[in-house]
């Protein structure tokens, strides 16, 4: 299986609505360690979305004292000082080990497999990239569940904020138990269950709100504009995720929306492709607000549906090994296109969207995206744990790296929020379903 991790940068405004303040009884010294933490690429019903350019298996056993084995193994075989596994950290994670055992007044809380995967975590985290972590075995069965399309949750992408460091839903599927509790794209999550979460990562945030079938999460949300917080039950069911949809709309313009870049992904778009261009499509609409990303394959296999002949995208890793995608040019859309993006447009919906731009085949209306420019990989253990790192960048057909810059549109137009949920018009569909009727003359 290859997947895409693609998350966000932190260049762009993902939340133009976001508070600086969701602490109102908080000192500003406690506020501000919250801003610059985030990650996305979460699917929350919930979905990580990785842009991960390859699956690779580590041949490697592993045993519980696995790591103390090869520590000293290396220490008599002369490793590097430098090395993370030496004589002086081994004695220094017994003496850590003993003062704990010793000391620590709830013992109950002391439990010795938490304490070796949150070494394994952290010696991730000391990279400090966003985008680089360790899967428990848990975390990664769970991953790999949720890349097929089908999960269990409550129905809502969820992402970290970066202004506040707290989640926040990145958009509701329809007819979900997050649509009808009357969740809505960019909610800030305040308390899961009754408990802050201010500076969880990603992957405890979605465990929180993930769960069994018919159980109940509650959420307390910040929503820009209301004075107070605001409470939600929200019942866990099975999600199957829909990552297109589409329909066609007034004078034979057809509609596409990609959510996100799944496995399933590809043929649904295919279906949906399909049906416009079967209906006799004057133009096409392609929908990429609020996507995250998800697989470099499936983006790929899309843009080849579309694009003309040439480059789609390249990846350079630290070495400049560069690795090209092309496409053959067979299936290029002639007709008018228009192509929605925004700030939470992120990963691979920028490969694609960055292309097309690129080829000048279709105009982008929205605002600027999100800015990932870089390339993950998933790297599984032989014990069921996994580790996902950046590894490459990519850059668009003409050689632009977006990477904390993002795509800017042909026609700037800001997302009217009042207008959608006050009276359901869709300020920026409206906007291109203009455009493309200019187009089509």
């Amino acid at each position: 299986m290859i997947l895409d991790n693609c998350g966000y940068s932190s260049n762009n405004e993902m939340n133009q609505g976001a508070p600086n303040n969701l602490y109102p009884n908080k000192p500003q010294q406690e506020q501000n360690q919250t801003k610059g933490m985030f990650l996305v690429g979460l699917l929350t019903g919930v979905v990580i979305s990785a842009l991960t350019a390859s699956c690779i298996y580590i041949g490697i056993r592993i045993t519980n004292s696995w790591q103390i084995n090869r520590a000293r193994q290396a220490s008599a075989n002369g490793m590097a000082p430098d090395s993370v596994i030496n004589d002086d950290t081994i004695a220094k994670l017994e003496a850590i080990e003993d003062v704990i055992a010793k000391y620590y007044f709830q013992e109950e809380d002391i439990h010795t497999d938490e304490m070796i995967e949150g070494m394994y975590a952290g010696m991730v985290a000391s990279l400090g990239d966003p985008y680089s972590t360790y899967y428990t075995a848990e975390e990664w069965k769970l991953m790999m569940q949720d890349s097929e399309g089908i999960y269990f949750g409550i129905g809502a992408y969820i992402q970290l904020d970066k202004t506040t460091g707290f989640g926040k839903i990145n958009g509701v599927i329809e007819n979900t138990p997050a649509q009808e509790a009357g969740l809505r794209e960019d909610d800030i999550i305040y308390m899961i269950d009754g408990e802050i979460a201010q500076g969880l990562e990603l992957t405890e945030i979605v465990s929180r709100i993930k769960g069994e079938e018919g159980t109940t999460v509650h959420l307390t949300i910040y929503r820009e504009g209301e004075e107070d917080y605001l409470e939600f039950d929200v019942v866990r069911m099975q999600i199957e995720s829909p990552t297109v949809e589409y329909e066609m709309l007034d004078n034979g313009i057809g509609y596409i929306q990609i959510t996100e870049f799944d496995d399933v992904t590809v043929d649904q778009f295919t279906e949906a492709l399909a049906v416009v261009k079967g209906s006799g499509a004057t133009g096409l609409i392609l929908d990429l607000r609020s996507n995250p990303g998800g697989s470099l394959s499936a983006v790929v296999d899309i843009a080849r549906q579309i694009l003309p002949e040439g480059l789609i995208v390249y990846t350079e890793d630290r070495d400049g090994e560069r690795i090209e995608y092309d496409c053959g040019g067979e299936n290029e859309w002639k007709l008018p296109l228009v192509v929605l993006v925004n700030g939470n447009s992120a990963s691979a919906s920028e490969i694609l969207a960055g292309a097309i731009k690129d080829y000048g085949i279709g105009t982008l209306i929205g605002t600027t995206t999100f800015g990932k420019g870089i390339v993950q990989r998933i790297l599984p253990l032989t014990d069921g744990t996994a580790l996902k790192l950046t590894v490459s960048a990519y850059y668009t057909p003409k050689g632009n790296n977006i990477h904390n810059i993002g795509i800017e549109p042909d026609i700037v137009c800001e997302y009217d929020r009042d207008a959608f949920y006050d009276d359901g018009i869709d300020n920026q569909l409206e906007r291109a379903k203009e455009e493309i009727q200019k187009m089509i003359g």
